[in-house]
């Protein structure tokens, strides 16, 4: 007998939204629904929460990227009297993964001690709109944060410089000369009177309208505007790449192919000011959960039980449900057996939507490039006196072809994500093909890492695990039959966070996205953030 076909029935059998998967999405689906008084069934086939945004031991993780890099499919028996049943197909999201252990008795040691994100590099910018919904919702209860004590960003010549963070950070930085520091708190001056003068109710005051950028400049690139500002390629290379985290070289708008914007490297620069200083233990502008990411997936399920929400985890589905007369959906068939109705279905991005039922969708997880992750176990910090720290890499910085930024991201064992002795390293470039992704992970680990057996005789930390894999990328407009999307290539979630937003109200239109409540059901703590010092 299988560990499903021994679940109990679910009852009630009948719901306004079943939802397969529990990344983070389709947690936050889940719990917005569930507060806005919908009906709920949260489904999923993994025996742990979080699906792609999971955090994960080593043996966990392999697993599942082994289990994802091949299509699959199931069959059922579809004789139902009055409904047909239409197999679902998973398909590859993670087509190219390669993990190397070079000491497997010390990580089989350990073992219990790892929580390896899945997704990651990934980050919160303390003032960025997932920080401020895990307050509204109430989610902040059950998680708690630590500070990244540091970013750098590499030049092309291999050195690492510290990225001041604010006019305090610039004044004590001993890596800055006194014209850099001139220069750059000038352009910071400058942006935060901007940002002041398009917050002014008042536009028609002549002093507000004299220090404004000018809309001509703010429709160019950024680099355009830095240059004009006459700032040097070491300050413009922390602004863009650091700061502003562009992906793609700026330097050469001919084949750029993402152009930012100066609005829009401004508006990031206020979430990178505005976030430095929000929360007295942060020491910087970004922090990073305890316990991993995956605890992200874990609160919004934990509040969408208080509102309801039944979760069965280790519950596959392996069919959906579909009226013969009028081909709509009508629910799913789960691996125990039953059936389960809803006129609305949320699905991981794993599955695809049988053809029958096409029509209802929107541009179902449709894949729009790639994202190569590396995942690295070492033995001691790369930097003596700091354990959490964010490395960025700008593009042509390691190599002539590099044409991505590569992102670097060290946590440490204070976080519970590792024993203490050791470090998790977090490696993510955007990429358009397995060979380059890999590539460009490469480049980054040689320049940090000594690999056993190597002829590299410099003293850098030792490896003793690795995973590097390439990642689909798939954002989704939301149809009758929504699919959430996959992890994307940025640090923070905020464009992940739209596209669930979108999702969530082409379902439901005057549905309130976590309303505000103050009902004596709701937690003591909501609207608190816990972060240790």
């Amino acid at each position: 007998m299988s560990e499903a076909s021994s679940y109990p029935p679910i009852e009630p059998n009948t719901f306004d939204l079943i939802i397969i998967g529990t990344g983070l999405p389709e947690s936050l689906i889940a719990a917005a629904a569930s507060a806005a008084g919908k009906t709920v069934v949260h489904l999923d086939p993994n025996p742990f929460y979080g699906s792609h945004f999971a955090s994960l031991s080593i043996s966990e993780l392999t697993s599942f990227l082994n289990s994802h890099s091949t299509a699959s499919s199931t069959t059922t028996d579809s004789n139902a009297m009055e409904y047909a049943t239409l197999d679902l197909t998973h398909r590859p999201l993670y087509p190219d993964v390669e993990i190397s252990s070079y000491a497997p008795e010390t990580l089989t040691e350990h073992s219990r001690s790892f929580s390896i994100d899945l997704g990651g590099p990934r980050v919160f910018f303390c003032a960025d709109k997932a920080i401020d919904l895990i307050v509204k919702s109430g989610a902040g209860q059950y998680l708690e944060f630590k500070s990244i004590d540091a970013s750098f960003v590499c030049d092309e010549n291999g050195k690492l410089w510290n990225v001041p963070d604010s006019r305090a950070a610039i004044f004590k930085d001993k890596t800055l000369g006194l014209t850099e520091k001139n220069q750059l708190m000038r352009f910071f001056k400058l942006v935060q009177q901007h940002l002041e003068a398009s917050s002014d109710q008042d536009n028609s005051n002549e002093g507000s309208q004299n220090s404004r950028i000018s809309e001509e400049d703010l429709e160019s690139p950024f680099v355009e505007f830095l240059k004009k500002m006459r700032l040097p390629p070491k300050i413009k290379s922390i602004i863009l790449y650091a700061i502003a985290m562009a992906d793609y070289d700026q330097n050469d708008l001919k084949i750029c192919k993402d152009v930012l914007k100066t609005k829009d490297g401004i508006d990031r620069l206020a979430l990178y000011n505005k976030s430095v200083g929000r929360f007295p233990n942060a020491s910087g502008a970004l922090i990073y959960p305890i316990y991993g990411h995956g605890e992200l997936c874990q609160a919004f399920c934990r509040r969408a039980a208080v509102k309801g929400c039944i979760h069965v985890l280790r519950m596959p589905v392996i069919s959906l449900l579909m009226d013969k007369e009028s081909k709509r959906y009508i629910g799913v068939r789960l691996a125990s057996g039953q059936d389960l109705f809803s006129d609305q279905l949320v699905l991981d991005p794993t599955f695809m939507v049988p053809s029958p039922l096409s029509h209802l969708r929107g541009s179902l997880g449709n894949v729009r490039g790639k994202v190569a992750r590396g995942i690295c176990i070492i033995t001691s910090s790369l930097k003596p006196d700091i354990s959490n720290f964010l490395i960025v890499y700008p593009p042509r910085s390691l190599y002539p072809e590099q044409n991505t930024s590569i992102r670097a991201l060290q946590i440490g064992g204070g976080l519970a994500i590792c024993p203490s002795a050791m470090f998790v390293l977090y490696f993510a470039a955007l990429c358009d093909d397995a060979k380059q992704g890999k590539n460009l992970l490469r480049a980054a680990m040689n320049a940090l890492l000594k690999i056993p057996e190597s002829e590299n005789a410099e003293v850098k930390p030792t490896l003793l695990w690795s995973a590097m894999y390439i990642q689909e990328l798939t954002m989704c407009e939301p149809g009758h039959l929504s699919s959430t999307p996959m992890p994307d290539g940025n640090l923070n979630y905020n464009d992940l966070l739209d596209a669930t937003m979108k999702g969530f109200h082409k379902m439901y239109p005057d549905g309130e996205f976590f309303p505000e409540t103050t009902t004596s059901e709701d937690v003591e703590d909501e609207g608190e953030l816990s972060l240790e010092s």
